[in-house]
């Protein structure tokens, strides 16, 4: 029984054998194949040389177009501005075929500052915040408005319909309104009133404040907040146009002499062929029935380019009449 034991494995070793040598073949074979594919021509391009690098295209994008900024002055409140201004700027974006994009600030002096750096392309600002850079020649003028077939406005004192007030000099110790410091019609013409009789702010009137905005002005009169304020002779009749019982609490006691309207600026850093370029656009508005409709919303006659004495003839001095 032991030597039957020791005889089994003897007689399965060829088989062993023969299985090593059947791998062993497949080996050799699948090592060939791979080898003789490597080999082929055509494989060998596959192959990164890395002294034969070149560099990759660009992906190709379209440019993008440059957003158009567009200031406004706070001459009516932000939400105003909106809705005045936006079918201009709807317009300007068809015709410029670039967005354009809206910016307001506080105050007066803070558009004059985005002018004065370039920030943005043109601005809609009062004539005191214009008049105010003149001496630094900051602003280049672009266009005017003009309104009624005229190319100047005024300003004018209101007080509440139901107050015994008459005239200016009524109002001392009284409650009164200012726009902005640089607002020529909000601020310079009542300071020149002021001025003209030696009378000071702070002791005519029994208190001041600033409203920052003309349609602001407006209803703090009607409302009785203030017993009187220096306004925009346009913005208080698109006003009391569009709510005609701020006409009904509210009443003129005295208009100042003509001033240059509102201008639209440009900072003088600013690239002369496209101030030229959107210099054409506004004054060829009313040229175009998509134009004429804008401006009759915004109750414009037109743009034009006026002559330089539209300002330097009518300018107040912040301390008084010139």
């Amino acid at each position: 029984m032991k030597t039957d034991q020791l005889r089994r494995p003897t007689a399965r070793a060829p088989l062993c054998i023969a299985a090593i040598v059947f791998l062993l073949f497949g080996c050799l074979l699948v090592t060939g194949c791979r080898d003789n594919r490597v080999s082929t021509p055509k494989q060998q391009d596959d192959i990164i040389h890395l002294d034969r690098l070149a560099p990759l295209q660009p992906a190709t994008r379209e440019p993008q177009k440059q957003t158009f900024k567009v200031a406004i002055a706070a001459i009516l409140s932000p939400r105003g501005t909106v809705d005045s201004y936006q079918p201009l700027l709807d317009y300007l974006q068809g015709r410029l075929a670039r967005p354009v994009q809206l910016v307001q600030r506080r105050t007066y002096g803070e558009i004059n500052d985005l002018v004065a750096r370039n920030a943005v392309d043109i601005a809609f600002i009062c004539t005191g915040a214009y008049l105010s850079t003149l001496p630094k020649k900051l602003m280049t003028l672009v266009a005017v408005p003009r309104i009624n077939g005229k190319l100047t406005y005024n300003a004018l004192i209101i007080v509440p319909t139901h107050a015994r007030t008459q005239t200016f000099a009524d109002l001392r110790g009284h409650v009164f309104a200012f726009t902005d410091p640089l607002s020529n019609t909000g601020y310079l013409y009542p300071m020149s009133l002021l001025a003209k009789h030696g009378w000071k702010p702070e002791t005519f009137f029994r208190r001041t404040m600033f409203t920052y905005s003309h349609d602001h002005s407006i209803a703090a009169v009607a409302e009785s907040v203030a017993d009187g304020a220096s306004v925009d002779s346009l913005v208080y009749a698109y006003a009391i146009s569009r709510d005609p019982s701020l006409g009904r609490k509210t009443r003129v006691i005295l208009r100042s002499q003509d001033f240059g309207m509102p201008p639209v600026v440009a900072s003088v850093q600013a690239d002369q062929k496209e101030i030229s370029a959107i210099r054409h656009i506004l004054v060829s508005m009313d040229k175009n029935s998509n134009g004429r409709r804008v401006l009759q919303k915004l109750g414009i006659d037109g743009f034009v380019f006026p002559e330089k004495n539209l300002y330097a003839d009518r300018a107040l001095c912040p301390t008084g009449v010139r």
